[in-house]
């Protein structure tokens, strides 16, 4: 791709033994970079932080779904007992103090009988 030709008109190598051998050496270094760089890619530390990386980012984006989604529950749950000013309803606050309480208070009731 893209090297100039080093073959003459009746197809012999027109390269210097010089030049040959600079040709055979930058070979040798570039294929040298390229199994340092295979052997650290299939290291297994490169592998385990690889790894590690992705089940972060995977914890991260699922924590971060999960916050929006109960922020978007407790907005519809205040909602239901506020005004449209944002108000405490107390039409709609005590009753549901009270069905809290009763259940508390129920709860509390059946520990005691089973002890």
């Amino acid at each position: 791709m893209g090297e100039v030709s080093t073959r003459g008109r009746d197809g012999k190598d027109v390269r210097s033994a010089a030049q040959i051998e600079e040709d055979i050496a930058r070979t040798r270094k570039q294929l040298a970079a390229t199994l340092d760089q295979l052997a650290v890619a299939v290291h297994p530390s490169t592998i385990i932080d690889s790894m590690k990386a992705q089940a972060t980012a995977k914890v991260q984006q699922t924590a971060g779904q999960a916050f929006t989604r109960v922020n978007q529950g407790v907005e519809a749950v205040k909602a239901q007992f506020t005004d449209e000013k944002g108000n405490l309803d107390r039409k709609r606050v005590v009753p549901a103090a009270a069905i809290g309480a009763a259940l508390v208070v129920g709860v509390v009731l059946l520990r005691r009988r089973k002890k």
